[in-house]
């Protein structure tokens, strides 16, 4: 029995060592699956083989479903192009706008109307006020969809407006929202729901299916309203739990052209999702009117994506601060070349800031980001330790960029995630979001170097085992 447990190890390493040298892209990250390979015998070659191998290479993102949602684009006659934000005078903006084009294929559009919403029970109040609203459709894409009073009362809503004539649509992560399968789900489909699962989890496709997840959180109501941000549908938001209380997070309410940008990130993945060939986007797009003063613009990324997106964004956002870079996040874990850019723009003297949570509801998560810790204070960056939670992905730079949306600053939001950002180009939202950064950060606590370095030798290793595992989160 050990001789074939020997050989099987033996066989199991090399063949996953082997895929990691052909298929490997990043050597931080093949080096840590490489020795994960060796320490944990054939266990570290199953996980390997779930959750390390670089799929952009093989058939399932060559496929046809993939293909044609790729191809799925707007009408002929929308004439989006009359909506497009010129930034002639301003180079810093166009380049950044130039940047998002060419890596998600959008952009940045003027005449917006946004609203900024920075808390749970402020959001699903404006809501579900405008579901109760809705006249045609409402179109729903959440990472989570979780059983309590708030998906309960958007369950009435939804078989009120159903029998009003309303057409609803969800679409949810398979994996982030798994409680809904089963009865949950049925009950949807009961009252009219045309709801479906993004990418679920079945054993014929679980290489695929469970590593790469949609993250989105996308809310369009008739076209006409849309909202996006960070705010999962999830009781949390709106009542205290045990550790961490009531979670905090920051949503947008969004009118005018950036409204079909949205739509089409959702579109997009309802027609993947449930595969219906008669799905056209024509049925829902509508020409939209000019409804404030706003340039804002969607940024889309996924697995599928040529480019990492949401990583691209958030260093090129850095790259034209002049002044200072504010940075909130729970899961702050970012790749090697997101820390350089940091360390270079706070070496060049920017006023960078990173307020993230005291807690967190994931430890590992918590003791990766604890890791850089050190290194990003020797650079002059300013970090805060808030004691409520946050769940928001807020980025913040000079007076007049803005980044909110459902990306983290980690490698899963990078690489493996769809997620989905709005950049605004507006002075008042950075005022706004500026001023009530600044507000958490003087009733946070400020980590010194000198403190911090004095911290106990057991949570310095921990920090170390989690940074070694970082690429592996």
């Amino acid at each position: 029995m050990k001789t074939v447990f020997t050989i099987l190890y033996i066989l199991t390493s090399v063949w996953a060592i082997g895929a990691i040298i052909y298929h490997g892209r990043r050597p931080s990250r093949s080096i840590s699956w490489a020795l994960a390979i060796i320490i944990l015998p054939i266990f570290g070659a199953i996980l390997y083989y779930l959750f390390g191998m670089n799929r952009r290479k093989f058939k399932f993102f060559n496929s046809k479903e993939f293909e044609k949602r790729n191809r799925f684009g707007y009408p002929e006659n929308s004439q989006q192009e009359k909506f497009w934000a010129h930034f002639d005078e301003d180079i810093r903006k166009e380049r950044l706008n130039r940047l998002i084009k060419a890596s998600s294929n959008t952009t940045a559009k003027s005449g917006n109307k946004v609203a900024v919403l920075q808390d749970g029970g402020e959001t699903f109040n404006v809501l579900f006020k405008a579901m109760e609203e809705a006249q045609k459709f409402i179109h729903v894409q959440y990472y989570i969809l979780e059983r309590g009073n708030l998906l309960d009362k958007m369950s009435d809503l939804f078989k009120r407006k159903i029998e009003e004539g309303v057409e609803v649509r969800i679409i949810y992560d398979s994996l982030g929202s798994y409680k809904l399968r089963g009865r949950p789900r049925k009950q949807f489909q009961d009252i009219g729901v045309k709801i479906y699962p993004i990418m679920p989890i079945r054993l014929r496709n679980l290489l695929f299916s469970l590593n790469f997840r949609n993250h989105r959180k996308i809310l369009v109501i008739d076209n006409k309203v849309a909202f996006t941000g960070g705010v999962n549908v999830s009781d949390k938001y709106i009542k205290r739990e045990n550790g961490l209380g009531k979670w905090k997070d920051v949503h947008l309410k969004l009118e005018g052209p950036i409204v079909n940008d949205l739509h089409m990130v959702f579109l997009k993945d309802y027609f993947f999702a449930s595969k219906k060939a008669d799905f056209h986007t024509s049925d829902f797009l509508s020409e939209q009117e000019m409804a404030g003063s706003v340039d804002a613009q969607v940024v889309a990324g996924g697995p599928d994506s040529n480019h990492p997106t949401i990583m691209q964004q958030y260093i090129g956002m850095m790259n034209q601060a002049k002044r200072s870079i504010c940075i909130a996040n729970p899961y702050f874990v970012p790749g090697e070349a997101f820390l350089q850019s940091l360390k270079i723009s706070a070496l060049e003297g920017v006023d960078i800031s990173l307020l993230v949570p005291k807690k967190s509801d994931s430890k590992a998560a918590k003791f990766a980001m604890f890791s850089h810790f050190e290194e990003l204070l020797n650079v002059g960056v300013k970090i805060y330790l808030r004691d409520d939670f946050s769940h928001s992905k807020i980025m913040i730079v000079d007076d007049d960029l803005v980044s909110i949306g459902s990306g983290n600053f980690d490698i899963r939001s990078f690489e493996l995630n769809y997620e989905t950002n709005v950049l605004i180009y507006n002075k008042e939202i950075n005022s706004e979001m500026t001023k009530e950064f600044q507000k958490v950060c003087k009733k946070a606590n400020p980590v010194t170097l000198e403190r911090f370095q004095n911290r106990t030798l057991w949570q310095k290793f921990l920090e170390g085992l989690f940074k070694f595992l970082k690429p592996l989160l």
